[in-house]
Order: C-alpha cells, then structure tokens, then sequence
C-alpha cells in the first residue's frame, strides 16, 4: 500500500480556487495511478478526477470538468488538484486515492486512501 497526505484544504468564497496537494510515500509514484474523490455531508464517496501513471491522460467527472485540473509531479510523488470557479456544492471533504491504474481510480476501486481534507464554498 501507499501511504498518503492531503493538503491545501480551507475556506473559500464561491468562485475563488483552491489547491489541493497528496504527497505518496511507500512506493515510487510513478508506478500506480491516482485520483481525488469527495464525500459532502449525507452523501456518498464519489469520483472527481484521476490521473494515468505518466500523468499523460486525465480524467473527470462531469461536475467539474472544465473547472478543476489535476496533475501530478512523479519526481515529488505528489498529485494536486487545482479547484476553480468553485461553487457551494463542490463542498465537501477530499480524499486522495492511488491505485494499480487510473482505471482502478476511475471505477472507485483504489488500493489507498488519504485521510481527507475539508474544503468548504461559502456562498
């Protein structure tokens, strides 16, 4: 398994951005996809975004497609995403995800998880 550290979650007004980083440790980077899921209160875990080993390929959800970009540095072994034009239902606590693939991500089947990072969109 991959041991992982969100940060950058906080309070933002609705439009502003935000930065969200996950440092991996325990295995290179470079060898396992990764992604971002979210949890808002009363609501299920759902996909936001991941990424392919090579950080060649992307993939999002469809709320937030053209808004949010994730992207990772291998030689940091450290995957971010830029959150913009936030909206009050983007609220909700992050959670980074690596996997065997971006596929694994995208399916909701990781090997890892973080432990979470709030991010809250004031209206």
């Amino acid at each position: 398994q991959v041991q992982l550290v969100e940060s950058g979650g906080g309070l933002v007004q609705a439009g502003g951005s935000l930065t969200l980083s996950c440092a991996a440790s325990g295995r290179t980077s470079s060898s396992f996809g990764m992604g971002w899921f979210r949890q808002a209160p009363g609501n299920e875990r759902e996909f936001v975004a991941a990424i392919s080993t090579s950080g060649n390929y992307t993939y999002y959800a469809n709320s937030v497609k053209g808004r949010f970009t994730i992207s990772r540095d291998n030689a940091k072994n450290t995957v971010y995403l830029q959150m913009n034009s936030l909206k009050p239902e983007d609220t909700a606590v992050y959670y980074c995800a690596a996997g065997g693939s971006m596929f694994e991500i995208i399916g909701g089947m990781p090997d890892s998880w973080g432990q979470g990072t709030q991010v809250t969109v004031s209206s």
